[in-house]
């Protein structure tokens, strides 16, 4: 089923500004990756998306690829970004297929509730190792097309053509802790000093390396797993300074002015797209129903049953 363009994409870009470019996306089948690699093809770029699930992935490509007639859109499944070789070859198997990497979003990750006294340090590394050193996978695969994109597409030039961009997914967690997330806030604060070095160490080759950062964005497989199904996500959202929860288009906004002309000067920066969420943090419940507040469900030893997951978990801490 195809999705609708204002779910992805708001009205404001003009077509075709991606045109001839290629994007590489690690966990593009999922909730967020998706739908900034949806806003991307509709407005002309071809793409590459990397997953795990060999099906899940190529059945996202043949959606993804819907948004615009003539797209090509690749789904690259069986691919674990912990593994540097496994990445490499789907990278390289990319720049052939379509004719370079333009644009990369490193946006693989790995999340679930836990507090310290229940997560064990092979569920801590699991998620460092997604995260943090996926995402060093990834640019170290990829780098080497950036640098070429950059010295294609000189920044800024006359035509607004852009390439030798490169983003990834992060969170707020560590700008102020949360409970039952210290795994993820560990991974995602050193996430954030990887795209700080990149843009120090290849910002003189041409090359641009930001974060974009979500807040609660609804409607999503993190926020299943993060929030309660038993809390409204209206009333979550009158806790946030704009009024709301987020949507999937805010993020894939914020990555076209990333990657577009408009973004030219914009290195080493965490764009956060949040509704100034993560300034009131300990209003907003991870892992918790509505009747638990903090500190009394850390020292009950509780958090929420009611939270999407793989696999079975005990909800006592």
């Amino acid at each position: 089923m195809s999705v609708p363009k204002s779910q992805y994409l708001s009205p404001v870009w003009r077509d075709n500004i991606f045109a001839n470019r290629v994007v590489f996306v690690t966990g593009g089948a999922g909730s967020i990756c998706s739908a900034q690699t949806r806003a991307l093809v509709h407005l002309g770029a071809d793409a590459c998306i990397i997953g795990r699930s060999v099906e899940k992935t190529e059945q996202a490509a043949k959606e993804i690829a819907q948004v615009r007639s003539g797209s090509r859109v690749i789904g690259i499944g069986g691919v674990d970004v912990r593994s540097f070789d496994s990445l490499k070859s789907a990278a390289d198997r990319c720049a052939r297929e379509l004719g370079a990497i333009d644009f990369v979003i490193a946006g693989a990750a790995g999340n679930f509730v836990a507090p310290i006294s229940g997560l064990s340090p092979n569920a801590f590394k699991s998620v460092i190792d997604i995260d943090t050193i996926g995402t060093f996978n990834t640019i170290k695969a990829t780098v080497p097309h950036l640098v070429e994109s950059a010295r294609r597409n000189p920044n800024p030039n006359e035509a607004g053509t852009t390439g030798g961009r490169i983003l990834s997914v992060s969170a707020t967690f560590h700008y102020t802790g949360m409970p039952l997330q210290a795994h993820v806030s560990a991974a995602k604060a050193a996430v954030d000093s990887l795209m700080a070095s990149v843009a120090l160490e290849y910002g003189p080759f041409g090359v641009t390396a930001n974060c974009v950062v979500p807040g609660y964005i609804g409607e999503t497989e993190g926020m299943a797993r993060l929030a309660s199904s038993k809390i409204d996500m209206q009333t979550t959202g009158k806790g946030i300074p704009s009024g709301r929860v987020g949507s999937v288009r805010d993020i894939a906004d914020a990555t076209v002015y990333l990657f577009s002309d408009a973004g030219n000067f914009v290195n080493g920066a965490s764009l956060v797209v949040d509704g100034a969420g993560w300034r009131r943090q300990g209003a907003l419940a991870v892992g918790l129903d509505e009747q638990m507040v903090y500190p009394d469900f850390l020292l009950a030893g509780e958090i929420s049953k009611n939270l999407k997951s793989g696999k079975k978990e005990k909800s006592k801490i």
